[in-house]
């Protein structure tokens, strides 16, 4: 379905028939941005990418209840699109994705995809946290939460800004689910969850970090 568009477009396809052939792509370097369906491997393949690799990823599958979608956000990927859907839709979304990406490579020449907050650290290139020395581990979607803030850092961003950046759906109901995630960062990174140092409450219009 979008091999014309993306061809018409300058991009290469590498469609890979297996796993060997698809770590293959990655080892060598290939790859700019993956398409994928969860079937047949579920989640477990997003994970296996995520651990090595931060290009994007937009899953494509005709699953189109919630917990699919947030299940493939939280292993990993950056985009999910329910099939069928408009070609021109999913071009856009791509698009998107690669300039994001692009971005980033530029500005990792300049930062090394680093951003420390007094002695918080995250290198978004290894995709790891770590505080004052100690590594923290963080679930693919606690470590986008925690990025976007410190991306942002004093700034405010309200529960709504939160969960569109990071789920890409429109916020209805979402205090709940954010406050759980903050709560989740907060007990990983702070030495007193209570009396946060980085990740703070302004109470009545969002999170920030700094």
């Amino acid at each position: 379905m979008m091999r014309p568009l993306l061809k018409g477009e300058g991009h290469e396809i590498l469609e890979a028939r297996s796993l060997a052939q698809f770590w293959k792509y990655m080892e060598d370097g290939q790859a700019q941005l993956i398409l994928t369906d969860t079937a047949p491997f579920g989640t477990a393949l997003l994970k296996d990418i995520r651990a090595g690799y931060s290009l994007p990823i937009i899953v494509c599958s005709a699953e189109s209840g919630e917990p699919a979608k947030i299940q493939a956000l939280e292993a990993g990927a950056d985009d999910y699109v329910t099939l069928p859907c408009n070609p021109l839709e999913l071009l856009a979304r791509i698009r998107s994705q690669l300039r994001r990406y692009t971005q980033l490579a530029n500005l990792s020449a300049n930062i090394k995809h680093i951003y420390r907050v007094n002695g918080l650290v995250i290198d978004d290139e290894k995709r790891s946290v770590s505080v004052e020395g100690r590594e923290v581990r963080l679930t693919p979607i606690e470590y986008k939460i925690l990025r976007l803030l410190a991306q942002q850092r004093g700034k405010v961003l309200s529960i709504e800004d939160i969960y569109e950046s990071i789920w890409h759906m429109k916020a209805v109901g979402a205090d709940n689910t954010v406050a759980v995630h903050i709560r989740h960062i907060r007990e990983k990174i702070e030495e007193n969850p209570g009396n946060p140092r980085y990740l703070k409450v302004v109470w009545g219009t969002g999170y920030k970090v700094g």
